[in-house]
């Protein structure tokens, strides 16, 4: 079965980043970051969610363990800010050009300061969405990290 290619997927191909594409069943609202490690039988400390703040004016993107919280004061100081907030799911698409659940630090609309929680540390690969609900890819996460320009943060509790 041939898969359609996402941008994430096209731009890890163009660097050479070796990648291993997962897909799992959904219905219309996607699952939540545990549920995801659990159709895909793997350990929820190896996949992580992708979330998109703004703070001072600029957008920040954090990729985080899927079974922690965003720590908004630790990630504002990540990234140099007084303080982040969450943007409203509504603005997602407009601000990554991907949708709630399909989310990728791989491939937004524009390349955002990007932080990793440094929990990416203590597994050999991360899992983060391919940018469409209901397909992840499991890569090196500091070639995921190098590729973004992405930097390793204390921003979870």
């Amino acid at each position: 079965m041939s898969e359609t290619k996402t941008n994430a997927m096209r731009i890890l191909e163009q660097n050479k980043i070796v990648y291993e594409s997962h897909s799992y069943p959904h219905g219309k609202e996607p699952p939540d970051g545990e549920t995801v490690a659990k159709l895909l039988n793997r350990e929820p400390e190896s996949v992580f969610k992708t979330l998109v703040t703004k703070g001072g004016g600029n957008y920040y993107v954090f990729v985080i363990p899927v079974l922690k919280e965003l720590d908004l004061k630790k990630a504002a100081k990540s990234v140099g800010e007084k303080s982040v907030e969450m943007i409203p799911v509504k603005d997602i698409n407009k601000v990554t050009g991907y949708i709630r659940g399909g989310c990728s630090p791989v491939g937004m609309k524009k390349q955002y300061k990007t932080v990793f929680a440094k929990e990416c540390d203590t597994v050999p690969k991360i899992i983060v969405s391919g940018g469409r609900v209901g397909l992840q890819i499991e890569a090196d996460a500091a070639e995921l990290i190098k590729l973004v320009g992405g930097t390793i943060g204390d921003i979870t509790f």
